[in-house]
């Protein structure tokens, strides 16, 4: 990326999948990012159908207008109502800020990216597909692997325990930051800033 393009966030999108079932999963940290902001924004989120999601606009802390979409096709489709909803406003994929819980980063990290793969998840699969593009920002909030005898989509769909409920809210609170930074100052600063800080972990929650 050069210094010139300053990459600023229109739509940002918490991945997850709908229904009281998956509340609070690990692997529904995106849409709790999203209720977060929704509130500390004062953004009130309402079903959309056009968009196949959950979805509301506003201005923030910001002067420029923020949109947020909770995708509510189940997370193997996610990309679907992304597209619905950028084809809607006529934005660029560069503009679509997604966040997801990711496997292969420890509980307590974060990483923000420009681009990249899909690694795996199969909600980024889907937007990468629909999008035509890999070319987009992303959150990976780490939710660790499991452990024990436990199999992967156990640990993903499970709850977080109550020794990982506090340190997952304090992870979110530091994404809320990371992305308030990427709408006043562009990704590349967030990313500056963001990607080297973590929330401690008591030895006894890993």
């Amino acid at each position: 990326m050069s210094d010139e393009l300053v990459i600023i966030p229109q739509l940002i999108v918490g991945l997850g999948n709908p229904g009281t079932k998956y509340a609070q999963t690990r692997h529904n940290v995106g849409f709790d990012l999203v209720d977060i902001l929704a509130k500390r924004w004062q953004i009130s989120l309402s079903d959309r159908k056009q968009f196949q999601g959950t979805y509301g606009e506003g201005f923030g802390n910001h002067n420029a207008k923020i949109r947020l979409l909770k995708p509510q096709t189940f997370m193997n489709l996610s990309g679907q109502s992304v597209r619905a909803t950028i084809d809607w406003f006529k934005l660029p994929p560069e503009s679509v800020l997604v966040v997801y819980d990711d496997l292969d980063l420890p509980l307590g990290k974060i990483r923000l990216r420009m681009s990249g793969s899909a690694g795996g998840h199969n909600g980024m699969k889907s937007i990468i597909s629909h999008l035509g593009t890999q070319n987009f920002p992303r959150v990976r909030i780490g939710i660790g692997k499991s452990a024990g005898e436990k199999d992967t989509i156990s640990h993903v769909l499970g709850k977080f325990s109550a020794v990982e409920t506090p340190i997952v809210s304090e992870v979110i609170y530091l994404v809320n930051d990371a992305i308030e930074m990427s709408l006043k100052q562009g990704m590349e600063k967030a990313m500056s800033l963001y990607n080297s800080r973590s929330i401690p972990v008591p030895d006894f929650a890993e």
